[in-house]
C-alpha cells in the first residue's frame, strides 16, 4: 500500500461540489479584488479565532511582515524568535529591518517557553514572535503576560495552528497580532497562497489593511509606502467552504495522532509530547530518531511518504551567514534538524493507511 505524505487532491474531491460552487460564484460575480467573499471570510475567521478583527492578506509571510510593521517594529529593534522554525519567521523580521534574537525551543514541545524568552530579552528587544510549531500551541497565555509586563509587542506565528487551544482558549487573539498562512497544505488551506492577521486592536487591523493596499485607505490617496498583499476572493470563497469542516477534519487528525502514539510507543523513535494545558491540531506528526536518514530511506522503500520539517536550522542557512552563528551555537535547533521526521498526516488519511505506516516503522526499526 502506497501512503503519500499528504493527499491534497483527496481533500478537494471530498469537498468538490461546495468548492466548485464557491469558485463559480466568484467568477460569475465579476468582482475579483476584495468584495463580499473576502469580507465574509474575514468575519467568519475572526469569530472562529475569538478575535474582533481579521484582515486577509496575500500569504503567511506577508501576514508576519505587515503585522510587525503595524506594531511599529523596525530597524534597531530586537525581535525574539525561535531558533527552530520555518525560515519565514526569520525572514519577516529581516524584512522590516529588525534584529533577530534567536531562542532555543523546549526539547520536548519544540516551542519556545516564557522562561527562555525572558532570559533572551535585552534593552533592544521590541517584540516577541513565538511560533505554534507543528500545530501545538506555545504557552501563549504566559508569554502574553510576560510581553505585557515587559512592555513588548507580541506577534504570533500561527501558520500551523488553525484551531489549536492553550488552556481552553483558541489561538487567535492572545497577542497584539496573530499571523496565519492558508498555504494549501495547512490545516485550513486555500487552493494557492493566502494569509490573514487576526487581532483585537482596531488600529493594528486598520494599519495592516492600509499597508497591504499600497499604503492607501482611499483610492489614489497613499498615506505611506505600502505593498500589494490582499486576500484573493476566490481563495476566500474556498476557505469559507473548508472552514465549515475544519473542526471535523481536526478530529480526524487527532484520531490518526492517537493511533500513532499508541502503536509506535515501543518502536524507538521519540514521539510528540503534549503538555496537559495544550490542545494541538496535529498539522504535523513529528518523530525524532538518531538514525533519521536510514529510517526515512526504509520508509520510502516501503511506499511511505515522509518529510523533514526542517532539515536546516535558519541560522545555518546561507541566507543568514552574515549572522556568523557557527555550528554548535544553537545546538537544540541543530539536533532537531538532524533528527526530526514527519509521518503522513491529514484528514483524508484513513486509519488503515495509518496502520500501514505503523507496520512500516516497526519493520524499519527492528
Amino acid at each position: 500500500m502506497i501512503v503519500p505524505f499528504l493527499d491534497l487532491g483527496a481533500a478537494y474531491r471530498e469537498l468538490r461540489p461546495g468548492i466548485d460552487a464557491a469558485v463559480a460564484r466568484v467568477l460569475q460575480s465579476g468582482w475579483y479584488i476584495g468584495g463580499v467573499e473576502v469580507e465574509a471570510f474575514e468575519a467568519e475567521w475572526a469569530e472562529y479565532c475569538e478575535a474582533r478583527y481579521c484582515v486577509g492578506v496575500g500569504n503567511g509571510l506577508d501576514a508576519l511582515v505587515l503585522a510587525l510593521r503595524a506594531c511599529g517594529v523596525g530597524p534597531g529593534d530586537g525581535v525574539v524568535v525561535p531558533s527552530n522554525t520555518y525560515i519565514a519567521t526569520w525572514l519577516a523580521v529581516s524584512a522590516v529591518g529588525a534584529t533577530i534574537q534567536p531562542v532555543e525551543p523546549d526539547p520536548q514541545t519544540y516551542n519556545i517557553t516564557p522562561e527562555k524568552i525572558e532570559a533572551a530579552i535585552t534593552s533592544a528587544t521590541r517584540a516577541i514572535l513565538p511560533v505554534h510549531l507543528y500545530g501545538q500551541p506555545a504557552e501563549i497565555d504566559k508569554i502574553a503576560e510576560l510581553a505585557k509586563m515587559r512592555g513588548l509587542k507580541l506577534i504570533e506565528d500561527a501558520a500551523q495552528a488553525h484551531g489549536a487551544k492553550c488552556r481552553g482558549r483558541r489561538i487567535g487573539s492572545h497577542g497584539d497580532a496573530v499571523c496565519w498562512s492558508f498555504y494549501p497544505g495547512k490545516n485550513l488551506g486555500a487552493m494557492g497562497d493566502a494569509g490573514a492577521v487576526t487581532t483585537n486592536d482596531a488600529a493594528i487591523a486598520d494599519r495592516i489593511r492600509i499597508l497591504g493596499n499600497y499604503g492607501s485607505a482611499r483610492k489614489y490617496v497613499n498615506e505611506e509606502r505600502g505593498v500589494n498583499s490582499r486576500l484573493d476572493p476566490i481563495q476566500a470563497a474556498v476557505l469559507r467552504v473548508k472552514l465549515e469542516v475544519l473542526d471535523e477534519w481536526t478530529e480526524r487528525r487527532r484520531e490518526i495522532a492517537r493511533i500513532y502514539s499508541e502503536r509506535l510507543a515501543d518502536t524507538g523513535p521519540t514521539l510528540p509530547f503534549v503538555p496537559g494545558w495544550a490542545d494541538p491540531v496535529w498539522h504535523l506528526y513529528v518523530v525524532q530518531s538518531a538514525e533519521r536518514d536510514r529510517l526515512q530511506q526504509r520508509l520510502t522503500e516501503a511506499g511511505i511518504g515522509t518529510l523533514i520539517h526542517y532539515p536546516i536550522a535558519p541560522h545555518r542557512q546561507q541566507a543568514y551567514a552574515d549572522l556568523e552563528l557557527p555550528e554548535g551555537s544553537l545546538p537544540i535547533a541543530e539536533q532537531l534538524a538532524a533528527n526530526v521526521m514527519s509521518l503522513p498526516m491529514g484528514p483524508q488519511l484513513s486509519p488503515t493507511a495509518a496502520y500501514e505506516v505503523i507496520e512500516a516503522v516497526r519493520a524499519a526499526t527492528q
